[in-house]
């Protein structure tokens, strides 16, 4: 355990984001998995909405989420 107050702070600042980064990573997942699923318009604009937010927090790169975002419109078209 950090014995620095600054230590003990950024520890905590650091658990709370690893939480919300692994909500995010899971919500986007499970989305894509829906989208790919239904194919329904809905969930399409859903698992887009969900990736462009992974990729505003850095969770996925930039490339990947305009490269998921393809895939899920391809299926949109079909």
């Amino acid at each position: 355990m950090p014995v620095i107050k600054s230590a003990i702070k950024k520890l905590r600042q650091d658990k709370k984001r690893e939480k919300q980064n692994d909500e995010l990573r899971s919500a986007l997942k499970k989305a894509l998995r829906v989208a790919k699923k239904a194919k329904s318009g809905k969930s399409v604009a859903t698992a887009i909405s969900t990736v462009d937010k992974a990729a505003k927090h850095k969770i996925i790169h930039t490339n990947k989420a305009a490269r998921l975002k393809s895939r899920i419109a391809k299926l949109l078209k079909k």
